[in-house]
């Protein structure tokens, strides 16, 4: 491509929330962005496919109010580009439809800056596809028609007809309208549409905060009042949302609607934070510790270079950070997979062996139980009277240590450091304060004591009612929680990050289980009044 035309400014649709939705090329894009505005709606999940050296700017904070906010979009957009940055223009939904798209690629041509149309999922297809709601059905609806619910008042040429709309024969999806909702009924009821078509609002489509209501469209705005949803959403109309299940395939997934926390560093929380969204959750961050490089690695280096010199007989690993950190080590020094020679390689649990296995590494030794206890049993029988070196953070447990040094000759050295890294401030705090968050997950006993240390009055009273559930990855994590005086709502029997969501997904499940079984018994009585 001309590098005169290779485009500046990538104009791209985030999708309607789960990013799971975003495109291959929307990733693609966002991942070479040195500048990235972003609408107000788009969830903050979408930016993690920035790159982390990548300018990060929310449209809202731009000077001005709508509308009269564009011009800086714009301004902001031009100048970037002219400089020689790359732009993403990220934007909820698909950026042609009711996103201003065409009229920011109109100010990009008329300032000659090449561009790049990157299309999204709509939150009609999106809402409908999360919903189980067939848009268009053999039987129901042969068209679908989007509109707008808020029109310029000032629009140029024809505006909407609500008496031809009335009288469309398929599936009206209607775009910000719930403000204006009483006048759009009002509108196609005066213009024929039956008071009893069917029809339903859905807020937050895609997301495990999904809410819907179904009514006839002559009840729709009082059920819409009685529900509480507010704007935005989508509101669609026609036969066709009266065929649909009771529960969508995803209002079925087993953790959907609930709010979980994950406390993990930010480089390792991506995998959970996404295991959460696919099982219906609204997943929270709010990083606890933060992992690093030794400030100092003379040790490190010096242990390294007695493994490369056949020092050891076993190399231990306790964490995927401890590989990630030794083989980061070896690079630096200007060494390669060979270092590690004849040595043979120990790993706590599956993502640490999986680490190894990365680096092309096999570990000889991967115990059936993933924790300290777990890993001694293992290797008492492989490592008697052998030399043994434990890669590990600045501060944990000394049980392996302590245990392996009755039988063989050990050396523990830091390849990594773990530091406390709460931000005070962070948004996270927020909804835990408000009650919103009904679980927290802490994945070691530093991440444990940091997250609790960090927890005002607020929420502190919150976990002692009950109201958030702390939930361990281990029976060690669980007990420095205990130590510190509060209740551990449950354990993962897995001790891996996949294990502590499994232990979420038991407790909401034994929870409603629970729930149903007092609203059981209370009809039973209110039968027997």
């Amino acid at each position: 491509m001309d590098p005169s035309t290779e485009p500046r400014v990538f104009l791209v649709g985030a999708g309607p929330g789960d990013p799971g939705l975003l495109t291959l090329r929307a990733a693609e894009v966002m991942a070479r962005a040195d500048l990235v505005l972003y609408d107000q709606l788009v969830p903050r999940r979408m930016l993690d496919f920035a790159r982390p050296t990548a300018e990060v700017v929310c449209v809202r904070d731009l000077p001005g109010q709508h509308p009269d906010k564009y011009p800086h979009i714009y301004n902001r957009m031009i100048e970037a580009a002219t400089a020689g940055k790359v732009v993403v223009r990220l934007k909820g939904g698909d950026p042609l439809i009711f996103g201003r798209g065409g009229e920011e690629a109109e100010c990009l041509r008329g300032a000659g800056i090449p561009y790049e149309i990157v299309p999204g999922v709509t939150a009609a297809l999106a809402t409908a596809a999360y919903l189980d709601i067939p848009l268009t059905h053999r039987m129901h609806a042969s068209a679908l028609a989007l509109v707008t619910g808020h029109e310029l008042p000032n629009k140029p040429g024809n505006r909407l007809q609500w008496d031809a709309i009335a009288k469309f024969p398929g599936t009206l999806a209607i775009y910000m309208g719930i403000a204006r909702l009483p006048i759009l009924i009002s509108e196609l009821l005066r213009y024929g549409k039956p008071p009893d078509t069917p029809a339903a609002i859905i807020e937050r489509a895609s997301t495990g905060d999904m809410r819907t209501v179904y009514a006839p469209l002559k009840d729709l705005e009082s059920a819409r009042r009685h529900a509480g949803i507010e704007s935005p959403g989508l509101i669609l109309i026609g036969d066709a949302v009266t065929n649909r299940p009771e529960q969508s395939w995803f209002e079925k997934r087993p953790l959907f609607g609930q709010r979980v926390l994950v406390t993990r560093p930010r480089h390792q929380a991506g995998g959970m934070l996404r295991k959460i969204e696919l099982l219906g959750g609204v997943p929270y961050l709010l990083p606890t510790v933060e992992i690093r490089d030794p400030v100092d690695t003379s040790a490190l280096d010096a242990t390294l270079g007695k493994l490369r010199d056949g020092g050891w007989d076993w190399l231990v690993f306790t964490s995927t950070n401890g590989v990630h950190a030794v083989v980061r080590r070896l690079k630096a020094l200007g060494r390669d997979l060979r270092a590690f020679g004849r040595v043979k390689l120990a790993a706590i649990g599956p993502k640490t062996a999986d680490a190894l296995r990365e680096y092309h590494l096999e570990p000889d030794v991967v115990p059936t139980a993933f924790w300290s206890e777990g890993l001694v049993e293992a290797l008492a029988k492989e490592v008697a009277g052998k030399r043994v070196l434990l890669a590990r953070a600045n501060r944990g447990r000394e049980l392996l240590r302590e245990e392996l040094s009755k039988i063989a000759t050990v050396e523990q050295v830091v390849a990594y450091e773990q530091v406390d890294a709460i931000d005070p401030n962070a948004e996270a705090f927020n909804p835990l304060r408000r009650g919103e968050i009904g679980y927290v997950t802490l994945t070691s006993s530093n991440v444990a004591r940091a997250f609790l240390s960090a927890c005002d009055e607020t929420i502190r009273g919150r976990i002692n009612r009950g109201e958030v559930k702390l939930v361990a990855i281990s029976p060690e994590t669980g007990k420095a929680v205990r130590d510190l005086g509060y209740a551990v709502a449950a354990e993962a029997t897995e001790f891996t990050a996949d294990g502590v969501i499994a232990a979420v997904v038991k407790l909401v499940a034994d929870e409603q289980e629970r729930e149903s079984r007092v609203a059981k018994s209370d009809e039973k009585s209110e039968l027997i009044t």
